[in-house]
């Protein structure tokens, strides 16, 4: 496996149009109302091409042989992609970004363009979530049937195999939904995984040994949870709730800020921020994202009120939430970028947001997945994930429903510092 497999990468010119007489053929087999929309979204197609050259300082775009809905960075700058929809076992790889991904300043021209394969497995059952332990070669992942985890060995370099080790089983998982996790190696390796509030525990992950049971009560379902230290956990419900807990104190539990009134139907996910070394992790603000397109800004050192409130520009709200994604950016402050909601990605820069609720302007929308191509059953392709380069500030990574990965640096826009 090793050297001999790359994702394939998709030429840009792969986007132009056909030639005269393919044109003319299918036409021959189209009624004319289906012709008028294929020729609008040729024109809409042709327009971003044109606006993507003032757009894009780079952009590469990749097939990948499955959609992934995992974008993870591993130890040595490479990249964790996974499949989770097919039946009969999703693909987990570790890839070697190509050279300009790896430097921190884009250097011109390069011969060598396409992800590599390092190594890779296969798992018997989708791949919902996935995390790196960080300082050790081991990867955790989760998905459904239930709520276990399941954790891998990355071989030693002599070797292209993503070994399964062995699965961390949770009590009553059956009939539980999947897992969301989190990792840590400040103390030992450890992984935080649960699917609802009550079922919160941490476990070290080399000796499978429980280290922590949540004593609190609530059942709702959960979207996301987070390390802030090694004794600060942060979870956020489907529902929109923020909690802190205390590892020292398993029964401690702090709501933060209430959700805006909303529909019940309404669903949320949050993104955490890593400050720069010496800062308090409580002292970054927390993202929070429903699928109507509301974002809360959280301070939480003064959880009485929000930091800020916005509605980002999305299409479809209150659609589904299955992607529903918001990331801070490591290396641009004020800045995240949020996707899930159709084949696009939104930044926005968040520093003059106030807690007025206004609809925010986004700073750069990412539109190549929507004019990449459609999936196998026509529908157009759903971004899945998105993820910020470590150390370039504009460089996003972003998966959609068709298999497509981008690696994109986008242009400051005029009059924005940073």
């Amino acid at each position: 496996m090793r050297g001999s497999r790359t994702v394939t990468h998709r030429p840009f010119r792969a986007w132009r149009r056909l030639s005269p007489g393919d044109v003319t053929a299918a036409r021959r087999q189209v009624t004319p109302r289906a012709r008028r929309r294929a020729g609008v979204a040729m024109e809409a197609a042709d327009e971003w091409l044109l606006q993507s050259l003032r757009l894009y300082r780079d952009l590469h775009t990749f097939e990948l042989q499955a959609p992934t809905r995992i974008i993870e960075w591993a130890r040595g700058s490479r990249v964790c992609v996974a499949g989770y929809g097919q039946s009969d076992g999703n693909e987990i790889l570790q890839l070697i970004p190509p050279p300009t991904l790896l430097t921190k300043e884009t250097q011109g021209l390069c011969p060598e363009r396409d992800f590599k394969v390092e190594c890779g497995g296969f798992s018997q059952r989708p791949v919902y979530s996935l995390k790196y332990v960080p300082d050790t070669s081991l990867l955790v992942t989760s998905g459904p049937p239930d709520s276990s985890l399941q954790v891998w060995q990355v071989s030693a370099e002599d070797s292209d195999i993503i070994k399964s080790v062995s699965p961390i089983e949770t009590e009553n998982d059956t009939g539980q939904s999947w897992a969301k996790i989190a990792t840590i190696s400040a103390r030992a390796p450890w992984v935080l995984h649960g699917s609802r509030l009550d079922r919160v525990q941490i476990t070290e992950v080399e000796s499978r040994k429980n280290v922590y049971t949540a004593a609190f009560g609530g059942s709702e379902e959960l979207s996301s949870l987070a390390f802030l230290d090694c004794n600060t956990l942060l979870l956020c419900c489907t529902t929109g709730r923020l909690c802190l807990a205390d590892v020292r104190q398993p029964q401690s539990l702090v709501e933060a800020v209430s959700v805006p009134s909303a529909p019940c139907s309404e669903q949320w996910c949050m993104g955490t921020r890593h400050g720069a070394q010496g800062l308090e992790p409580s002292s970054q603000p927390v993202a929070c994202l429903s699928n109507r397109g509301l974002l809360t800004l959280t301070d939480l050192r003064k959880t009485s009120e929000f930091l800020a409130l916005a509605k980002a520009r999305v299409p479809s709200p209150g659609s589904g939430a299955e992607f529903l994604c918001v990331s801070w950016a490591p290396a641009l402050e004020g800045c995240l970028a949020i996707s899930g909601f159709d084949g696009t990605v939104h930044v926005y820069d968040t520093q003059s947001w106030d807690s007025s609720g206004r609809e925010a302007e986004p700073i750069f929308v990412h539109k190549g997945h929507a004019f990449g191509g459609a999936g196998g059953s026509g529908d157009p392709p759903l971004v899945t994930v998105h993820t910020w380069h470590l150390q370039k500030p504009r460089t996003l990574l972003s998966a959609a429903s068709d298999g497509s990965l981008h690696v994109l640096d986008w242009v400051q826009p005029c009059g924005k510092g940073g």
